[in-house]
């Protein structure tokens, strides 16, 4: 009697089963939830001060997909190429000239253009002598740009003398970009950004910088050389970092 009774406790198959079935809809619940309040946060940054990062970006994709609606949009490529590509050339000149009279680049730097578009500062660095130079973007511009995300840069450590960027606020982690930046320089090597402070940037900015104060903190492996005030299409200020020795 008692061993009859000992077996009608134990689960039949199709209670089992039954089991199994409640207990998967219920982890299925749990990680559904979990996956919506992910996509509703914010992504996580390290706010400093003087440096803000645009809300709305629910993920990275979402991110990068806005980055490109600029990128590949056919009415900026043709003015980039066309009306804008002589005048930004001779402007983008003008600033890497002056560059090496102050000796902060020379024929001999190997240099990137970070964020570079169709290149026209690639071009540039060419047209000053600097010819061992190339872009990065996110969309490759050949001869001059190649297919990069200047979060992750595709190249080795200490691989440059020289890098450009007037970018720094379509950056969404701004850490990651200079990180970046200083892995990628030379020791000795120079960075020199061109950035919004007084004014505001496009509807394309993931980022507003208030001032240098920011940029310094964040190049933690440079020295400021010097910053100066540039009408650089929409940009309004140059700051200059030389990579120290660790």
């Amino acid at each position: 009697m008692k061993e009859a009774i000992n077996q009608s406790r134990l689960p039949t198959p199709k209670t089992i089963f039954l089991s199994l079935i409640i207990l998967s809809l219920f982890i299925l619940i749990i990680l559904s939830l979990q996956s919506h309040n992910s996509l509703q946060k914010p992504i996580s940054t390290n706010p400093t001060h003087g440096l803000k990062i645009r809300p709305g970006y629910t993920s990275y994709d979402t991110y990068i997909h806005h980055q490109l609606q600029k990128t590949t949009n056919p009415k900026l490529q043709k003015i980039w190429t066309t009306r804008d590509w002589a005048r930004k050339i001779r402007v983008f000149q003008r600033f890497f000239n002056r560059l090496k009279q102050e000796k902060l680049l020379s024929t001999t730097s190997k240099a990137l253009c970070v964020g570079a578009r169709v290149g026209q500062e690639v071009e540039a660095l060419k047209r000053v002598g600097v010819n061992n130079s190339i872009g990065l973007d996110l969309v490759p511009y050949p001869p001059n740009v190649i297919k990069g995300d200047f979060h992750y840069q595709p190249f080795d450590d200490e691989t440059f003398d020289f890098e450009f960027s007037n970018v720094f606020d379509h950056a969404l982690y701004p850490d990651k970009f200079v990180g970046e930046i200083q892995r990628t320089l030379k020791i000795g090597g120079i960075c020199v950004l061109h950035v919004a402070v007084s004014r505001r940037s496009d509807k394309y900015s993931a980022n507003d910088l208030y001032s240098i104060e920011p940029l310094k903190m964040l190049f933690n492996g440079s020295e400021l050389v010097r910053s100066r005030k540039v009408d650089g299409f929409g940009l309004d200020t140059e700051v200059v970092f030389r990579k120290k020795k660790i």
